[in-house]
């Protein structure tokens, strides 16, 4: 049995483009894992006309439709007035809404007012959906045989409706197939690249199993999702796609599903309790900032310095001046120095530099913008790389960052 699943974001800051819509993307996701399709996404304005016409138009082609947004206590919040129009009903004020958003704002030390008042008022005819984590009720209606739920758009309070009060009712109410996926997070390939090496392994694989390329600046994340009866067949049969993946692109596969390269690494050297410092200069303490985002990096991580002057590098990282004059900044020489003696003020197992021209201008025929030399050091050995990453500089910053941390990872995890 087909389901279609629509949603429905509503609200005037996500068509500015002042607020980004997160909400649906986690939803499609959630809906994917118990065995619902997305069939289509539309944003409205907090305008009556034109959710009421979003709502007779999805009700026509979906069998499930999910808003977000406009439950709010301010003026300009008009989705129930509008729910209460397309469902031929009123809103009702309901004593134990009431009794909750009292309790919320007094725990907050908030004085209620009349718009909060107005919030425990909700379509007479809707199933309420309590909200445990904030003051907008989800609501729940029922229509010619169509499912309509109406959820608050903060996106924490939404989850949390969602994940206790909404799936739980879509798995009682239908008998839908086990979703299975996992995804590899792959690194050092482009996309296009990558899909020519694997067209053999994609027009073998099982026809109920498909595979996403899901691109970012410097990861590229391969999502295998499989449906069927039996969730274990399900693992195994992913189980089995993974293990021919990891013979067909060993080099490239660094982690799967959430992983992340500063988790790993972590995960390593705190295993192993050895430390690590860094020395940045294009990517302007990004790396920095990506391994002390990991709970518990200050167990492995001492510091580091943002070296983005020839003055910082040669008073604080005391590389030679001669380097500098002879090679430049952005020179094999230079970043392996900086590793090295980073490593050696902070009294670290590892380190890790970066030196690069992330741009827009600075860059010559001989160094393009792009041009970075990434150098990892141990007490036993140093390497470096140079890298031309492309003209953008957000993406520059982040592909050093990301190659950064895997040329650690390798040096972490090779033999011997």
């Amino acid at each position: 049995m087909q389901i279609n699943v629509e949603l429905v974001t509503i609200g005037n800051e996500l068509l500015s483009g002042n607020t980004t819509d997160t909400n649906s993307a986690w939803l499609s996701q959630q809906l994917n894992l118990i065995g619902l399709q997305v069939s289509r996404i539309t944003s409205v304005p907090d305008i009556k006309k034109d959710i009421l016409s979003i709502l007779a138009e999805s009700e026509n082609r979906a069998d499930i439709i999910i808003m977000t947004g406009g439950l709010g206590p301010t003026s300009d919040d008009i989705t129930k007035p509008a729910l209460c129009e397309f469902f031929n009903t009123k809103l009702v004020f309901r004593a134990e809404i009431f009794t909750h958003i009292e309790s919320l704002l007094f725990k907050k030390q908030l004085k209620i007012n009349e718009y909060n008042k107005m919030q425990a008022e909700v379509p007479e005819s809707a199933l309420v959906l309590h909200n445990d984590l904030g003051t907008a009720a989800g609501l729940w209606f029922e229509k010619n045989n169509k499912f309509f739920i109406s959820l608050p758009g903060v996106p924490f309070e939404m989850k949390g409706l969602f994940i206790n009060k909404v799936a739980p009712k879509f798995q009682e109410l239908f008998s839908l197939q086990a979703v299975y996926s996992k995804t590899i997070i792959t690194h050092g390939s482009f996309e296009a690249q990558l899909a020519e090496t694997l067209k053999d392994f994609e027009d073998e694989m099982p026809e109920n199993m498909m595979l996403a390329y899901l691109p970012s600046p410097g990861i590229i994340r391969l999502r295998l999702v499989t449906t069927g009866d039996d969730l274990e067949e399900l693992k195994a049969e992913v189980k089995g796609q993974i293990n021919k993946l990891q013979e067909l692109i060993p080099e490239y596969i660094i982690g799967f599903n959430e992983d992340t390269l500063e988790e790993i690494i972590g995960k390593i050297l705190m295993d192993r309790g050895q430390s690590l410092s860094v020395a940045e200069s294009c990517t302007g303490g990004k790396i920095a900032s990506l391994i002390t985002g990991v709970a518990g990096s200050s167990k492995y991580f001492k510091g580091g310095i943002i070296a983005y002057s020839n003055e910082i590098k040669t008073d604080q990282l005391a590389i030679e001046k001669s380097l500098l004059e002879n090679f430049g900044a952005v020179s094999k020489q230079v970043v392996e120095n900086m590793a090295i003696n980073s490593r050696l003020l902070f009294n670290t197992d590892y380190s890790i530099s970066v030196s690069g021209i992330a741009g827009p201008s600075g860059g010559t025929k001989e160094k393009p913008v792009g041009t970075t030399w990434i150098a990892v050091s141990s007490k036993s050995a140093t390497n470096s790389h140079e890298f031309r990453f492309g003209d953008n500089r957000e993406r520059n910053i982040t592909r050093a960052s990301i190659t950064a941390l895997n040329l650690l990872r390798k040096l972490l995890t090779e033999p011997g």
